[in-house]
């Protein structure tokens, strides 16, 4: 395993380049599945779950092959395997929107339930009722899903939950009804910018969907999807935490492939803790010339504040001049993060959905480990952040979503390495 090692106390500056988004390229990657003909996707992000969803549909018979430029080539093969394994799936969520898509195109799916971050209970009920809508025959067997269907036909769906909607279910159902015979009206449906990308990119291969972004979606279904190339929007979370960074550490960055209208919610609380900020349509940049002030953060789905940037913005309050209170709105146990703060001297205490944190005027480097993606990130920022030298160990976490997070992160300045960890395994350790 590899491990960062991070002197911090050390204001960032300079311009870094956000990356295509990570979870707006794995829904179509899987949605490539519905295509006749070779797919190109553009600014796809290196980074460890394109390696696994590419593996996962190796399997199901699709080839998917990095070209010189970045993109990637994604042809169907072999139309004949239709389950996707446990081992790979249960390593990252975003595998499980496989799902509609195999179903759609190849009239059975045999999937296993999903894996990903600890964030809490995520169930796929909603998945599963909205493709059950659309006339599929599902049943779960020893932890798979399998899913059978004749033909699929337009439906009234709804797909709001307890938490509001699922990202990856209107993924699953927005996908399968692109060849269902009518129209399907989703309601309820996720608002994310990565949906609205979903949708481009379906629309691009000839499905017909209007509504992305809002909460009532109508697909008119087609009998085939055509090839095609699309390029995925800028990853709006990769963005957030490179402007946190500039903010935690007192410094002045200026992020390049960063749209405004994705980060409103974020810049609002950076606003708030008295970052000036200074953007146009496809950039930002944040100047921090004193502590942060206390930050109130409630996160819910978009345009809200998004709960993937919620552990970052709870590391910048560690060192706010005053109290903050952060809300977990979305997913109500993603506070792992916390203890490991704590041994950098954060104080934090958990007050049932939220972390109230009184902040300090510097934080003290210590031996960190990541527990999950969001997470590891926040605990990247605290150590640059934290007078000395910090480990973060199991960095593999980071590595799903951040491509080259050290590399971004030296090139304005901070004291970052990626080294082995030479620290041998414990006995039951994962």
């Amino acid at each position: 395993m590899d491990l960062l090692r991070i002197t911090g106390d050390t204001p960032l500056t300079g311009t870094v380049t956000a990356g295509g988004s990570k979870n707006a390229a794995l829904p179509i990657m899987a949605a490539s599945i519905l295509a006749t003909e070779p797919v190109l996707i553009e600014r796809v992000p290196e980074v460890v779950d394109v390696t696994t969803l590419s593996a996962v549909l190796a399997q199901l018979g699709v080839e998917v092959k990095r070209q010189d430029d970045g993109a990637l080539r994604i042809e169907t093969v072999d139309s004949s395997p239709t389950r996707a394994d446990y081992e790979l799936v249960r390593r990252m969520r975003a595998s499980f929107c496989v799902l509609g898509p195999l179903l759609a195109r190849r009239r059975r799916a045999v999937v296993s339930l999903p894996g990903g971050c600890n964030l809490g209970d995520r169930p796929v009920d909603l998945h599963l009722a909205g493709l059950a809508a659309l006339g599929a025959k599902l049943r779960i067997d020893r932890g798979y899903v399998i899913a059978e269907a004749d033909e699929l036909r337009g439906a009234d769906i709804s797909l709001l939950g307890p938490h509001g909607a699922t990202v990856t279910g209107t993924a699953n159902v927005m996908s399968a009804a692109t060849l269902a015979r009518g129209t399907t009206i989703i309601r309820g449906a996720a608002r994310e910018p990565e949906i609205v990308d979903l949708a481009d990119f379906l629309n691009t291969l000839g499905a017909r969907i209007v509504g992305a972004g809002e909460a009532t979606i109508e697909i008119v279904g087609v009998e085939h999807l055509n090839g095609g190339t699309h390029r995925v929007i800028p990853d709006r979370i990769e963005a957030a935490t490179l402007l946190i960074a500039g903010a935690i550490t007192g410094g002045n960055v200026h992020v390049k492939n960063a749209r405004l209208e994705h980060l409103g919610g974020v810049l609002d609380v950076l606003d708030r803790a008295g970052a000036e900020l200074s953007v146009s349509a496809n950039s930002v940049s944040i100047l921090m010339q004193n502590r942060p002030r206390p930050i109130q953060v409630t996160t819910c789905p978009y345009p809200g504040v998004p709960t993937d940037v919620q552990p970052q913005l709870t590391a910048l309050a560690t060192i706010a001049e005053g109290r903050s209170e952060i809300v977990e709105g979305v997913f109500p146990d993603r506070f792992m993060h916390v203890p490991e703060l704590k041994r950098l001297g954060a104080r934090i205490e958990r007050a049932g959905h939220a972390a109230v944190v009184d902040g300090l005027r510097r934080l003290v480097g210590a031996e960190l480990m990541a527990s999950d993606l969001r997470g590891g990130a926040a605990l990247v920022l605290a150590a640059l952040a934290a007078e000395g030298v910090s480990l973060v160990r199991r960095i593999y976490h980071v590595d799903r979503g951040h491509e080259q997070i050290e590399r971004k992160l030296a090139r304005l300045g901070a004291q970052i390495e990626r080294c082995r960890d030479q620290q041998p395994a414990k006995v039951g350790s994962s």
